[in-house]
């Protein structure tokens, strides 16, 4: 984390909020029109020192419910939001709850795609989907809407046997997906939900507890991604993944014909 960065970031957002747009009174004299960090560290329920020290870039630990508290007061866009968390490295408690809807707008654009393309957000679980990746993945995500959990591409993989089946390379594809998701959460892996998903994976999954240990790290590239599926047959797709703009948390995956 660069933490001078982050305090010079979360003091100058603070010089530029007004007492009064949080409810406090402006008498009295001030040097800068702006609040006080007396007055942060009162909103946010924790010490000038601490907040001080936060903003001098020394290495004092902030929660994701601490930022999320203290985006709200001072009425940071969901840019300056994101970017907040972005340099704190922490998860978006927000994010965590968008995550649970997929919304139409997503189930819009994998809706508009002409081939396999789902969603994935930072737990790996599928928010949205279309037609051609149910028909490609039935035995993952053919979930009712009502169920408890969305289907998750990790448990997909190494606790369902029609996973096993249909992905051509098995082993080689769990190697690379396992290395590739702890690319992605980086630094967040000790943090809930994800370190439970990784215990359970963990604790169901000799393999997946042995290629978790391994270390390894690569990036998700795409490339050419082959199926033997039980009705279609061999079939062979280009993977691209994309970040969606606004919502760093979640990823597009689309399977294009080869």
């Amino acid at each position: 984390m660069t933490t001078t960065t982050l305090g010079e970031f979360i003091r100058t957002h603070r010089e530029r909020t007004t007492p009064q747009s949080v409810g406090m009174p402006s008498a009295g004299r001030r040097r800068t029109p702006g609040l006080r960090r007396e007055e942060l560290a009162q909103l946010c329920d924790v010490s000038p020192t601490w907040l001080t020290w936060l903003e001098q870039g020394r290495e004092v630990a902030a929660s994701g419910k601490l930022l999320a508290r203290m985006a709200e007061v001072l009425h940071l866009t969901a840019a300056e939001r994101s970017y907040l968390f972005s340099l704190a490295e922490r998860l978006d408690p927000q994010h965590e709850e968008d995550a649970h809807d997929a919304d139409e707008s997503l189930q819009t654009i994998v809706g508009a795609i002409d081939g396999p393309a789902y969603m994935l957000d930072r737990q790996w679980d599928a928010v949205a989907w279309n037609e051609h990746a149910l028909a490609l993945f039935g035995g993952w995500l053919d979930v009712e809407e009502t169920a408890p959990a969305k289907p998750n591409l990790l448990r997909f993989m190494f606790r369902s046997p029609a996973a096993r089946g249909l992905i051509v390379d098995w082993e080689d594809r769990a190697r690379r997906l396992v290395a590739e998701f702890r690319a992605d959460i980086g630094k967040h892996a000790a943090q809930q939900p994800l370190a439970a998903l990784i215990d359970e994976l963990s604790g169901q999954s000799p393999e997946f507890h042995q290629l978790w240990n391994s270390q390894d790290v690569v990036s998700r590239e795409g490339g050419l991604r082959r199926f033997h599926h039980p009705r279609a047959g061999e079939l062979s797709f280009n993977q691209v993944t994309l970040h969606l703009a606004q919502r760093h948390d979640l990823k597009l995956v689309m399977l294009l014909p080869t």
